[in-house]
């Protein structure tokens, strides 16, 4: 931490406590948030963060992203997409997209003006990327595009996907490329706004594209066949950023915890003074404390540019994990209203579930981490 990351912190923190805490319910029963969440975060400066100032950005690092991660879970917000929009759309356009598409589109996506999503997974195939069928034909001058892309974070309300597309569907991992469409293109369409367990103020929703035009220069890359080698190497930052979210929700989760177990009393005694209590609260504290030495270790390697795939993944299962373990004993020392939904630590027990799925499940992590012993 600098005193800059801290004058981030505290921004973050006030813009969560103001804009996002106090509009969860309403946001789960529409299942989106207000989309002027998005142009009120761009005017205080929070889109974009790690973002060159040249293209409208921020012009900070990954560590500017992640304090304004760990503020929005420590908020109770599972709501707004923005380590989608900010941490993994943001830099697909900064790294692959052409100096021209650059200055068009990341002021946009910096100001708010411009909600991104990235479409990769489709029906019926989770995380078999190479499996996708959502083809991209060359005509001319354009690509025509035509498929259906499921469970898409931000989906309600982008206005600009990077979508994970087939240019040759006999090339297998070879033949996938990434081709950025914006919504207002003729044919694409948006389905339903998907009714989920957890993250319900989140507008996850099923994309359609129905031979939709777009320039060769949405292209992300110098050529066709690219997308599975840029996936692969933008997905240990995604990872990561799971795990952000993943620590600091659990260590949200005890502090609400702990100060519950001060004020409940139970058999005329307060309930961090059974000695059951106090044992689970310190099997939790441990936990954290493990988890967040290694992240902050992966967080400080990724700003080296050291980070290698197998430790994303090592820290995302790990992460995920324990924040499925220690959020469940949280709802337990608070008891029936552990499983009310006024109550954050229940909202967060729901929203951490998908944790071990989205971003590649923890199967899939365990067996690339198995693939490097």
């Amino acid at each position: 931490m600098t005193e800059e990351l801290d004058d981030v912190r505290d921004l973050a923190r006030t813009f969560c406590r103001n804009e996002l805490t106090p509009h969860q319910q309403r946001w789960a029963e529409q299942k989106r948030v207000d989309r002027e969440v998005w142009t009120k975060a761009g005017e205080v400066g929070l889109l974009a963060l790690s973002v060159p100032e040249e293209y409208g950005g921020g012009g900070g690092t990954f560590a500017h992203e992640a304090v304004l991660y760990e503020e929005q879970a420590r908020s109770g917000d599972s709501a707004w997409g923005v380590t989608v929009h900010n941490g993994i759309v943001a830099h697909y356009l900064l790294a692959y997209a052409s100096e021209e598409k650059k200055r068009e589109w990341l002021p946009k996506l910096a100001s708010g003006e411009y909600v991104g999503a990235i479409a990769m997974t489709e029906p019926g195939t989770g995380s078999d990327l190479q499996s996708i069928t959502t083809r991209a034909v060359r005509d001319g001058d354009h690509y025509v595009i035509n498929g259906a892309k499921t469970f898409i974070t931000n989906g309600a309300l982008a206005d600009l996907v990077v979508v994970a597309v087939k240019t040759d569907p006999d090339a297998g991992a070879k033949g996938i490329s990434l081709i950025v469409v914006e919504t207002s293109t003729p044919g694409f369409r948006r389905g339903r706004v998907l009714d989920k367990v957890g993250l319900r103020g989140q507008d996850t929703a099923e994309l359609f594209f129905d031979d939709v035009r777009v320039p060769v220069e949405n292209l992300l890359g110098d050529e066709e066949g690219q997308g599975f080698i840029q996936l692969m190497q933008q997905l240990p930052q995604e990872r990561l950023i799971i795990a952000i979210t993943a620590v600091a929700g659990m260590e949200s989760a005890i502090e609400q915890t702990i100060a519950y177990t001060k004020e409940r009393s139970a058999f005329g005694r307060p309930l961090i003074k059974f000695q059951n209590t106090r044992y689970k609260l310190a099997e939790a504290a441990t936990e954290a404390a493990v988890a967040r030495a290694f992240l902050d270790e992966c967080i400080e390697r990724h700003l080296r540019g050291e980070l290698d795939v197998q430790s994303a993944a090592m820290v995302k299962l790990w992460s995920t994990e324990r924040v499925n373990k220690v959020v469940d004993e949280c709802v337990q020392l608070f008891g029936g209203y552990g499983y009310m939904t006024e109550y954050p630590i229940a909202r967060a027990w729901a929203d951490v579930r998908v944790s071990r799925i989205f971003g590649g499940t923890n199967e899939i992590m365990k067996d690339i981490i198995s693939r490097t012993l």
